[in-house]
């Protein structure tokens, strides 16, 4: 898993969902449901890359994040991005391993 800092690192998450699906997690370091999202998140095996970013260290990533995709800001926030594009977002206590493999399971099918 690998931590956003800037908005260049977002702007190749970008452009990487072009050629694969990935993952990226806005996460509040001050929230306990975020942290818990975040542990679900962490222990989820896949070969799918993983990517967060903690909003309160990058507020403008956040921001640019949430005008490229047009969804509304909420943290904790998963998004499963494919062509630049959000084919799947959960939020608080729905972040979990066996829901986010539940969406993998339904999108693949």
């Amino acid at each position: 898993m690998k931590e956003l800092e800037t908005i260049q690192d977002w702007q190749a998450v970008l452009e990487q969902s072009q050629e694969q699906q990935l993952f990226l997690l806005k996460h509040s370091t001050t929230c306990p449901v975020s942290a818990a999202a975040l542990r679900e998140f962490d222990e989820l095996v896949t070969d799918i890359p993983k990517y967060f970013l903690k909003i309160q260290h990058h507020r403008p990533v956040s921001a640019e994040i949430e005008s490229n995709l047009g969804r509304r800001h909420e943290s904790p926030q998963l998004f499963l991005l494919k062509d630049g594009k959000a084919l799947w977002e959960a939020t608080h206590r729905a972040i979990t391993k066996s829901k986010i493999n539940k969406a993998l399971e339904e999108l693949e099918g």
